[in-house]
């Protein structure tokens, strides 16, 4: 995939400015945040192709809480102090938690959610630069 190219190939509009982006709430953002993730593992994972079933472990297993958390910490380094205000506002707004995991675990989680939504809506260009940081970590990734 491109840099200059969106993370999912949907048609997207101009990206917002800060200030709209500022007025969704940052559960807002990590819910958009999920899902433009996993569409981006998924479209990761198609190649070699696979049975279907081994897609979704594979898929699974990257999106879990614990490898969000563990792609955050290695994206901390990479990151504006814009984007640690975003990553800080995701971490505050994880009120809710899984009995699974630990709550550090789920903040850190809802945080790479709420960055990758946020910028999602302002900058895709630099939501690839930062999950091209993760290409490595994803394909050392066992399954």
């Amino acid at each position: 995939m491109e840099l200059n190219e969106c993370p999912v190939d949907l048609p997207t509009e101009q990206a917002l400015s800060t200030g709209q982006v500022q007025q969704l709430s940052p559960a807002a953002l990590a819910y958009l945040g999920d899902a433009v993730y996993e569409l981006y593992i998924r479209r990761q994972q198609l190649f070699p192709p696979k049975r279907i079933q081994t897609y979704h472990q594979h898929v699974v297993a990257r999106v879990r809480a614990e490898s969000q958390a563990r792609d955050l910490r290695s994206l901390l380094p990479h990151l504006s102090s814009n984007e640690l205000e975003v990553v800080r506002r995701g971490r505050n707004a994880a009120t809710g938690r899984s009995k699974r995991i630990d709550l550090e675990t789920y903040q850190q989680a809802t945080s790479l959610e709420t960055l990758i939504g946020y910028l999602y809506l302002t900058d895709p260009q630099r939501l690839m630069q930062l999950l091209s940081q993760l290409e490595t970590v994803l394909s050392d990734t066992p399954p």
